[in-house]
């Protein structure tokens, strides 16, 4: 077994929930603002916020979402979802984060399957929300029942198991099927924090302008979590505006951005860009999609700064790799970060592979997910029983440590570093009247990455591209909707039934 190790001493990882180290860093610093909301400009003092987490705990425990209940959060980036994120956590209970661009069946799906027991929205969801969520109940931040919310004041985290307790339940396709939801511990939350922190050479007294969402685990890791325990500050935008986030840069002298590679595109090539000065940002830092040596090179040129990548996934909470200051490397996933050990094994032998040689990237490490909601077939599918994660992502390692993601083993499309799972997809194409089959891929798009097409065998009445287009977009996310579809005789498939993706990007590829 050849296993990598980090080249970052170990850090020590605190006997602490999520909320008591962001608490131990706010407790230091009780006039800084810690918050603040973009567009209003709202603020919150670390003082406030600490004070704002307890009270809306003690009411919801008093109104009995607390310890082992579960509590759904569909909003946009704002300084209340950190509030409703980090309350939650401290009265022991558990948060399972919604896209708040779902449709009402993708609500009501995750509500479902995380059990949750109350859904916090903001009232632009709430027609939506309400309609999603059935008999759960639905409160909007912000409206006197919320106030309602807000009680005595909880002093002391709620006791929980820091291994166990599953704090956050985002929602992931893994490395194939349908969104399961990721059980993520204290613990694993704590340490990635620490992990990145180190990693990515994060220092007290960075404000970033917050768009990348928190729903999502690069948000909430990266920018909610490991800003609040780090000493830094956050202003939060709702979605991305690249007017505000250049001005709300330029703003704060904002010594870092942190992106995804649609809008590291943006800043390479937008006119408006040259309108602010920027001259503060000495760091671009991109995740969530691999951001190509050609673009990495751009950016670095146009602002004159340092551009990096970093790696990870929703079941790694979610860093594992990142490239450091010190050491640039255009195109680099990165180095493994401290506590965490990498394996590049060949996915049909299941050898380890020598350095230099691709194969599937798997990670060790404590930050490494508790395993998948109800889903032991799927946890098992994904842990190996000695710990190792199998990212699904094909990778080589070169003799310095430095990661290279060079293609993906797994099923799953990334479309502005959001995931959409083929068989998602596929499965509202076939449960269609007159659909026999579907099979859907990715396929590259200069401005989301990529962007689903399907592959559609059509049988007696059955409907034509723009009736499909128009049915998905009543039920499904806009980022999961369809750029092409093409009417096929025949799916590639393997013995097994499995269909053949490869074949289909093979066909794309000729075709073009």
């Amino acid at each position: 077994m050849t296993i990598y190790h980090s080249p970052f001493p170990d850090v020590s990882i605190p006997e602490q929930t999520i909320t008591e180290r962001v608490f131990a860093n706010l407790e230091t610093r009780p006039n800084e603002t810690v918050l603040t909301d973009g567009p209003s400009g709202r603020t919150l003092t670390a003082a406030e916020f600490v004070d704002q987490v307890k009270r809306l705990a003690g009411g919801l425990t008093a109104a009995g979402y607390g310890a082992g209940r579960t509590v759904a959060l569909m909003a946009p980036n704002m300084p209340e979802y950190c509030v409703v994120f980090h309350a939650v956590a401290w009265a022991g209970g558990t948060i399972t984060t919604l896209n708040p661009t779902y449709t009402a069946s993708e609500v009501a799906h995750q509500l479902k399957d995380s059990g949750a027991d109350l859904l916090l929205t903001i009232p632009m969801f709430m027609e939506t929300a309400t309609e999603g969520a059935g008999e759960t109940p639905v409160v909007a931040i912000g409206t006197p029942e919320f106030e309602a919310l807000i009680g005595g004041p909880l002093e002391a985290q709620v006791a929980v198991d820091l291994e166990t307790h599953s704090v956050v339940l985002p929602y992931s396709s893994g490395t194939t099927g349908l969104p399961k939801g990721v059980m993520l511990s204290h613990r694993n939350l704590v340490v990635n924090v620490e992990q990145t922190m180190v990693g990515t050479d994060f220092r007290a007294g960075e404000t970033t302008a917050a768009f990348l969402p928190f729903f999502h685990i690069y948000g909430m890791t990266v920018l909610m979590n490991m800003h609040l325990a780090g000493g830094g500050a956050l202003v939060t935008l709702p979605r991305f505006d690249l007017p505000m986030f250049l001005q709300i840069s330029q703003d704060v002298k904002a010594r870092r951005m942190w992106v995804v590679p649609p809008v590291a595109l943006a800043l390479a090539k937008h006119p408006l860009v040259d309108e602010y000065d920027l001259s503060s940002i000495e760091q671009i830092f991109s995740g969530a999609a691999p951001l190509g040596g050609e673009l990495f090179d751009a950016l670095a040129a146009r602002l004159g700064c340092l551009t990096l990548q970093g790696y990870g996934m929703t079941e790694l909470s979610p860093v594992s790799h990142a490239v450091p200051a010190h050491s640039p490397r255009a195109g680099a996933a990165g180095l493994t970060l401290p506590n965490t050990q990498t394996r590049i094994v060949d996915p049909e032998s299941g050898e380890d592979q020598p350095t230099g040689v691709e194969g599937e990237l798997w990670v060790r490490g404590p930050q490494v997910m508790q395993g998948y909601l109800n889903n032991p077939e799927a946890t098992q599918a994904t842990i190996t029983s000695d710990g190792w994660l199998r990212t699904g992502d094909i990778a080589r390692i070169d003799e310095e440590g430095f990661v290279y993601v060079v293609d993906r083993l797994k099923e799953l499309i990334k479309v502005k570093g959001f995931q959409v799972a083929p068989a998602e997809l596929e499965a509202e194409l076939v449960a269609m009247d007159g659909i026999v089959d579907a099979a859907v891929i990715g396929v590259a798009d200069d401005e989301a990455g990529e962007r689903p097409m399907a592959f559609v065998i059509r049988a007696g009445d059955a409907p034509d591209a723009d009736t499909v287009h128009a049915h998905f977009a009543k039920t499904l996310s806009t980022y999961k909707q369809l750029q092409d579809i093409r009417f096929v005789e025949e799916i590639p498939k393997s013995a097994s039934g499995k269909i053949l993706r490869r074949v289909l990007r093979d066909q794309i590829a000729t075709d073009a």
